[in-house]
């Protein structure tokens, strides 16, 4: 009998057409020595994230732990890409994160679910793409289960992006970066307020950059064009819209792999086996716009409705280089050096998101107690279309780089198309017993429906399932300044077993949802220029056979729970600035192990791949007096042991890398001038940046060698 699908369609966002701008100005250099040094610092701790899920409380208050990358800082470090914001946060690090490619993040030692952990302004979207910098405001990053923030998501982190929104004065800003080999960008910001009593305001954001990096055959293009705009309506309502555009055309960089059971020496990180003569750039086109109305019904309650629409299309290339077929390792490279390649093409694949949300908050006084309560409502609806793929045999190729080959790129392989649809009703309650005590309650119910079949109508399969995820915490304010808390919570995935009969006994099948747990206990402050925060957390997570059914090439092996994962780990992060200075780091240590497994047995008990043991950041920053304007920033990371195999038979060394950069802030002609020296990697240190076990294989990613990067921000 035929499935009946739920009719919970939503209207898509009417497309807007945006016109360029384009401006030239010229400035005759002129320092005015009478200029006191501009020094553009961000608050020790942020006020608010909204990815917490109660926007309106200071992160300070919050028992849980959140981390927020702001604008300034993505400045400072002169981000491209999430990736780069690893460097900002201990709990944070990669995952498969291939120069060319979209971005993947552990978080607390769990890989965190491209399709389900990502927001922006709030509402999900899809991170399997490109995604620019130059128009958000800040990247905030919840750490932990996240079940009262998404109905289904993995557990670690949930990532929201924020857009920049009009700014109260004018604003015009542009700014130029030259990286790399030659790498050149450019981009302009501009802000203001229009109209009668300002009730207009508008955010356009534009940048291009020629990509041009020190990894051979990498170089490539992108262009964003953003507009964000809002209208006063009155004192108590605001219309917001925003749009952008980002295209990205970019070849990806291979990864290298063991060679037989041996760890190779790090390589020469320009060297990219993605080298073919018939090699393609991935390309990453990306529509994405939302439309918020605010209304304050009196001082206490107001609500919001917004709606958003993200539109993906890709091509998916790479000369991709998988396996030993010589030696029947399906998981590495030959102990020679040499591989099996396949030319890989998935073109034309469109990923479509729609969602909408509906939140009431207010604030209620029942006897002694004050509750700051949330309502919302929310629905998404994700649609991806597929082609047929190529992925094709053409040759044997080595880590050299020097074999050429014969391209196929024969339609040979079927892909998945899915649909996906949720409706989640959640409730939050911060109840404040006195001035120093509060209890926090949070309940999210979804119903969720998901449909797959293969491009060729083959292989249909179609489930539904409601879940309900608990969340709940206490914190005690022993000052105004310092806070403890603790806090256990619910986060859900959901899994189906792949459609390939040759090597599943139950094909498609739909898993019973997989319920995480986590506890937290943590104390937090800040006082006297010093901010700080400590955490202790645990999550257990539910673990399938399905990676390891293909891992070990069990057939037929019956998709189902094997055991589970627990990360249990110590988070620490300190702030300080005083007079010249600014100082900050974090470190995380976590130990991670896998508990129960009847179908891989000798990972019970080892560490997960690709997850450090420890890890360090460090940041200083020093106004040098005698030189007005000019400050010395310095970064070192550190990353500790990390498995290969999931046996931890082999491990990557530990490593650890140099960062520094030289700011000036100036006045040119009267305009406001910030000028960048910068260095990753100062000492050109080689070394394995990480080891992800990712699509049934053994990766290797080779830290990048010493970027130099020269930038000028400038605000007319």
């Amino acid at each position: 009998m035929a499935k009946t699908k739920p009719n919970w369609a939503i209207a898509p966002i009417q497309q807007a057409v945006l016109a360029s701008i384009f401006i030239a100005s010229g400035v005759h250099a002129q320092q005015d020595v009478s200029l006191k040094p501009v020094v553009i610092t961000e608050q020790r701790w942020p006020a608010t994230a909204d990815v917490s899920g109660f926007g309106d409380v200071p992160l300070k208050d919050l028992p849980l732990s959140a981390t927020v990358v702001g604008q300034s800082k993505l400045l400072e470090v002169g981000a491209r890409r999430l990736a780069d914001i690893a460097q900002f946060d201990a709990s944070i690090s990669d995952a498969y994160n291939s120069p060319g490619y979209w971005d993947f993040l552990t978080v607390r030692g769990f890989v965190i679910d491209n399709r389900f952990n990502y927001r922006r302004e709030g509402l999900p979207i899809s991170a399997e793409t490109s995604i620019p910098l130059e128009n958000k405001e800040r990247i905030e990053v919840l750490k932990g289960t996240s079940g009262i923030q998404a109905g289904t998501s993995a557990p670690g982190g949930l990532v929201n992006y924020v857009v920049k929104r009009p700014t109260s004065q004018p604003l015009r800003d542009v700014r130029l970066e030259v990286t790399g080999k030659g790498s050149v960008l450019v981009a302009a910001d501009l802000g203001g307020r229009l109209g009668a009593d300002q009730a207009f305001g508008y955010r356009l954001n534009a940048a291009y950059e020629d990509l041009k990096p020190h990894t051979r055959n990498l170089n490539g293009q992108r262009s964003l064009l953003a507009l964000a705009t809002d209208w006063r309506i009155n004192r108590d309502a605001t219309l917001s819209a925003e749009l952008e555009w980002s295209r990205k055309s970019q070849p990806s960089q291979a990864g290298f792999s063991l060679l037989g059971n041996v760890l190779p020496a790090p390589v020469d990180p320009n060297l990219n086996l993605n080298n073919q003569p018939w090699s393609q750039p991935s390309e990453f086109d990306a529509l994405t716009g939302s439309l918020r109305f605010d209304q304050s019904i009196n001082a206490n309650w107001r609500w919001s409705a917004q709606i958003g629409q993200q539109k993906l299309k890709t091509n998916d290339r790479l000369a991709y280089a998988y396996g030993c077929s010589s030696e029947s390792a399906w998981d590495r490279y030959c102990a020679d050096g040499s591989f099996d390649m396949y030319d890989f093409r998935s073109e034309n694949e469109h990923r479509t998101q729609q969602a909408a949300s509906l939140d009431l908050k207010g604030t209620v006084h029942t006897g002694g107690l004050v509750h700051k309560l949330r309502l919302g409502l929310q629905h998404s609806q994700v649609k991806q279309r597929f082609q047929m793929q190529t992925y094709n045999w053409v040759g044997v190729g080595n880590v050299q780089g020097s074999a050429v080959l014969t391209a196929d790129p024969t339609l040979s392989d079927q892909s998945t198309n899915r649909d996906e649809r949720s409706l989640e009703l959640s409730l939050q309650d911060a109840m404040h017993w006195n001035d120093r005590f509060t209890s926090w309650l949070g309940l999210r119910h979804s119903r969720i429906a998901r449909d797959s079949i293969r491009t060729n109508g083959s292989r249909p399969t179609a489930y539904d399932d409601s879940i309900t995820t608990p969340w709940l915490a206490v914190s005690f304010a022993i000052s105004p300044n310092e806070t403890l808390y603790a806090s256990a919570g619910q986060g859900v995935e959901s899994q189906v077993v792949p459609n390939k009969s040759s090597q599943y006994s139950n094909p498609g099948a739909a898993l019973p949802a997989l319920k995480s747990r986590q506890w937290e206990v943590g104390a937090k402050g800040a006082r006297n220029g010093l901010g700080w925060q400590v955490a202790l957390f645990g999550i257990t997570r539910p673990m399938t056979n399905l990676d390891a059914c293909y891992r070990l090439g069990t057939s037929p092996c019956e998709g189902q729970y094997d055991g589970e994962a627990v990360h249990r780990g110590l988070e620490t992060s300190v702030q300080w600035e005083q007079g010249a200075w600014r100082l900050g780091g974090s470190a995380t240590f976590l130990d991670a192990k896998r508990q129960g497994s009847l179908l891989e047995p000798s990972s019970n008990g080892k560490e997960p791949t690709n997850v450090p043991n420890w890890v360090l950041r460090a940041q200083a920053n020093w106004r040098i007096s005698s030189v007005p304007g000019l400050s010395l920033h310095g970064q070192l990371t550190h990353e500790g042991q990390r498995a290969v195999l999931a046996d931890g038979s082999i491990t990557l060394p530990a490593w650890s890398r140099v960062d520094a950069s030289l700011r000036y802030d100036i006045k040119l002609a009267g305009t406001p001038t910030t000028w960048t020296l910068g260095a990753e990697n100062l000492f050109d240190k080689r070394y394995w940046k990480e080891s992800p076990y990712q699509y049934g294989h053994v990766y290797l990613f080779p830290g990048a060698a010493r970027t130099l990067r020269l930038a000028m921000h400038a605000s007319f």
